[in-house]
């Protein structure tokens, strides 16, 4: 078997040469691969492959017949008119930005995408050279910070809220769009005349966008999870509003879904590459996933695949039940800049992972530096700490694709996508479920309760003591450090309950809470 695969469609090649691999490795998982591919064409054919929510995964096929649907063609006509400055907000004034409200995949993709084909600066663009077309600015937490840096440098009355949630009840999402209704308010601005939203027919936020008259809603379908829906509606959306050419990056995932969908190991990328994962980690993970693009675009691409990768494969049961703890971890950074620093480790460290280097060969301009032009050096870069690596015995796969546009992210994004996929098939695991996440979810909830016991108890009489004081007067003496965490939330922030402001001292060494009258 050959260890390397090249493709005409943007020059696309994934070298497992260096990667401490023989032939006879990816061959002894054949009858393997080939039980992951009958997996690969049964979801495909509409089996049910979440099983938790009982429901197909179709990101693979809805790519296929998206560009030729009403809700692409929804999507494309709303931003040509926004960019025209034909769709208005409350006040008659056309929107010059966009808040991107989302979490997760609802992000993550959109960011990565505007980030490697608009670059850093697009919002200091003009307007002329942005073609009419907003700035972009993204809301993708629970953290005030980030809310108030869009806030710093937005004019709400020209700017357009897209929320991004399938259930409409993501509690991160929703706590941005609930936070920017009131903002918008308090300009006396109409908030459903500034505002969209991409969701599920009868979520939360439909039946809310609905009921207020929201610009534009369109439709998320339940068979696409977040972290693979860049190539959905949920990426269309962001890059849309930016002018990026969608229906070619989703002919780059389709071609490259064309490739991975060959039964034959040697000729498809994904199960080469799923394979190369599997051997190189013992079928369990026992090496970390570090991610090296040699691009300043795509130094987001490792962010992307921590949440495809990590969420898809990182696991406790297998389908038989059994724990397994399965997983691969992901890091990254972005080459050239980062070998001065990031590869130390990775050159004289611990021997726990294995690299991939993606290598865009088309520079962005010629620079002459007065010997070899800039990206000459960069390429120079990469061949060097490949071959330092590889010297040592460290694992190092290659992927080089000619360009950076549409396609060519399309490709990349439906590779890897393709290679979890079949990974997870490999080590018998679901990849498209998330246990641990609802976990999380529900412990927070029960922080919520806690939270709430403490408001109900501020809001009806004095206080003066410790977290242990309170806790015990809330019958929650199992939740002390969750009760001294809000406190300590609260009194910083100097919050307020019934004209009664929390402050905090430091008594031998133990934080002491009162409220006190406001004056």
């Amino acid at each position: 078997m050959e260890l390397a695969l090249t493709f005409d469609p943007a020059g696309f090649c994934l070298d497992l040469a260096a990667a401490g691999l023989a032939a006879a490795d990816l061959d002894s998982l054949s009858e393997n691969l080939q039980s992951a591919h009958a997996a690969m064409v049964a979801i495909e054919a509409g089996a049910i492959a979440n099983i938790d929510e009982h429901r197909q995964v179709t990101h693979f096929t809805d790519r296929t017949t998206y560009a030729d649907s009403e809700p692409f063609d929804s999507v494309e006509s709303f931003f040509v008119a926004v960019a025209a400055g034909e769709v208005l907000g409350s006040t008659g004034k056309s929107f010059q930005a966009v808040i991107l409200n989302g979490i997760g995949g609802s992000a993550l993709g959109p960011q990565l995408a505007q980030l490697a084909l608009r670059g850093p600066y697009w919002n200091e663009w003009s307007p002329d050279q942005r073609g009419g077309r907003p700035r972009i600015y993204f809301a993708d937490n629970t953290d005030a910070a980030g809310l108030t840096d869009i806030l710093n440098v937005v004019d709400l009355e020209q700017t357009l809220t897209v929320s991004i949630s399938k259930s409409g009840g993501t509690r991160e999402t929703y706590n941005n769009m609930a936070a920017l209704q009131r903002c918008y308010a308090a300009k006396g601005l109409d908030f459903g005349r500034h505002a969209a939203a991409v969701t599920m027919s009868g979520s939360k936020l439909d039946d809310l966008a609905r009921a207020n008259d929201w610009l534009q809603i369109w439709p998320m379908p339940e068979s696409i999870g977040g972290r693979t829906s860049e190539t959905a509606i949920v990426g269309h959306v962001a890059a849309a509003a930016a002018g990026i050419d969608f229906r070619a990056l989703i002919n780059g995932a389709i071609a490259m879904d064309d490739l991975t969908r060959n039964p034959v190991v040697a000729e498809n990328p994904a199960y080469m590459l799923a394979a190369a994962w599997y051997c190189l980690g013992n079928g369990c993970g026992d090496r970390n996933m570090v991610v090296i693009p040699y691009s300043d675009r795509l130094s987001l691409l490792s962010r992307y695949l921590q949440q495809l990768v990590m969420e898809s494969l990182g696991k406790e049961f297998d389908r038989d039940g059994n724990v397994v703890h399965q997983g691969l971890s992901v890091f990254g950074n972005k080459g050239g800049t980062d070998a001065h620093a990031y590869v130390q480790q990775l050159q004289d460290g611990s021997d726990d992972f294995f690299v991939t280097f993606i290598e865009v060969l088309k520079d962005a301009a010629e620079y002459d530096t007065g010997d070899f032009m800039m990206g000459d050096y960069l390429h120079n870069f990469l061949q060097g700490l490949s071959d330092a690596l590889a010297a040592k015995g460290r694992p190092v796969i290659r992927i080089t694709i000619d360009d950076l546009s549409p396609y060519s992210l399309g490709m990349l994004i439906a590779l890897y996508e393709r290679a979890v996929a079949a990974y997870a098939e490999l080590v018998n695991i679901n990849a498209f479920h998330q246990p641990g996440v609802q976990a999380y979810k529900e412990m927070s909830k029960g922080i919520d309760a806690i939270m709430q016991d403490i408001l109900n108890n501020f809001n009806a009489g004095e206080f003066s003591g410790t977290a242990d004081t309170l806790a015990a007067t809330l019958g929650r003496t199992d939740a002390v450090a969750a009760v001294d965490g809000i406190l300590s939330k609260w009194a910083v922030n100097g919050r307020t309950f019934a004209n009664r402001q929390l402050n905090r001292e430091l008594r031998a060494g133990r934080w002491w809470y009162t409220l006190s009258t406001v004056a």
